[in-house]
């Protein structure tokens, strides 16, 4: 008999979160996930301004580690200009590798210098460029603005290589949460439009699935930083009353697609107790599916965003050690 019960109901109690990781979510309060509506969005955004201030261009330089510069460039076809955070190896004198990043922030928070700490970290590894893109946030700029002004920074990075001392066959999108989502989207994008090329696609939790009606998601329901309930503010954000039917792009939830031939390798991890868990192991699979190749990593007892909250947990650092192993394979650093 087929078993037609909802998800939720088909679903054991959730995985444990690693004791370091449990530990640190206790200490921020964020053992039970914030409730997030639509219209507390610009408040969240004021106040995470003013507790968490973006990095200085000094800071992201890292001792003159890095040259920081901005640029601003043409952004989509009838849309405003998209700005390009530009952070270069300053003592490079070949091309080097680069990274370019899409900030999380469910597709209605963060900015070009919110989460670069990670990222910055693992291009110092392989010698490698970091490249943020900011793109326009939802509600006030549903899909397809988002996606479209992270593919026009590409395109631009892509053509202006030789200016930024870039080798453009090692150019690698990557992204977390709504940003990893972001990037695979970004990789649809350049895959069927004829480019960019792209060496890969660093996918770090990803937000993919506009449905919201996997295992994990109900089986982390209330636990976190994020849930299903936040999710589903966010989805209803980007795509307002077509979250869920049967007409949402690819280019919005890669979970969506149908055909992820012809992709650019990818590196995707989550954690076991992350309510994006079972979609990211399935669009792992449905890329081997289709030929592609896909390095996947289910970090236990791992988090949402866990690398931020506990950055020296023996997970955080095991994390870290993936990627960038990934990354040197990949790059040939």
């Amino acid at each position: 008999m087929t078993d037609t019960a909802p998800p939720a109901a088909r679903v054991g109690p959730p995985p444990p979160f690693d004791p370091e990781l449990e530990a640190a979510l206790t200490a921020l309060g964020l053992a039970s996930t914030p409730r997030l509506t639509l219209e507390l969005v610009p408040a969240l955004r004021e106040a995470s301004a003013g507790s968490m201030p973006a990095p200085s261009d000094e800071e992201l330089s890292r001792g003159g580690e890095y040259e920081v510069t901005e640029r601003t460039v043409p952004g989509p076809p009838g849309a405003p200009e998209v700005t390009l955070l530009i952070c270069r190896p300053a003592a490079a004198a070949a091309p080097t590798p680069a990274l370019y990043q899409i900030h999380g922030g469910g597709m209605m928070f963060g900015t070009r210098r919110d989460g670069l700490a990670g990222t910055l970290d693992l291009a110092a590894r392989v010698g490698a460029a970091v490249v943020s893109v900011e793109y326009r946030l939802a509600p006030e700029h549903p899909h397809p603005a988002p996606v479209e002004d992270c593919y026009a920074g590409l395109r631009r990075l892509a053509e202006h290589a030789a200016e930024l001392n870039v080798d453009p066959a090692r150019i690698v999108v990557a992204g977390d949460s709504a940003g990893g989502g972001l990037a695979a989207a970004v990789a649809l994008l350049a895959r069927d439009r004829g480019g960019p090329a792209l060496a890969g696609q660093l996918l770090r939790a990803p937000m993919l699935d506009d449905r919201n009606d996997t295992p994990s998601a109900y089986q982390l329901t209330g636990l976190g930083v994020w849930d299903r309930a936040a999710n589903e503010t966010g989805w209803t954000a980007l795509l307002g009353d077509a979250r869920g039917g049967p007409d949402v792009s690819p280019y919005a939830a890669p979970a969506r697609a149908t055909d992820l031939s012809g992709l650019p390798p990818a590196y995707i991890d989550v954690g076991s107790a992350d309510m994006f868990r079972d979609e990211a192991v399935a669009y792992a699979s449905a890329i081997w599916r289709d030929g592609g190749q896909a390095e996947l990593h289910v970090w236990p007892g791992a988090c949402h965003g866990f690398e931020m909250l506990a950055p020296q947990a023996a997970v955080t650092r095991a994390a870290f050690d993936a990627r960038h192993s990934w990354l040197r394979r990949l790059l040939g650093a």
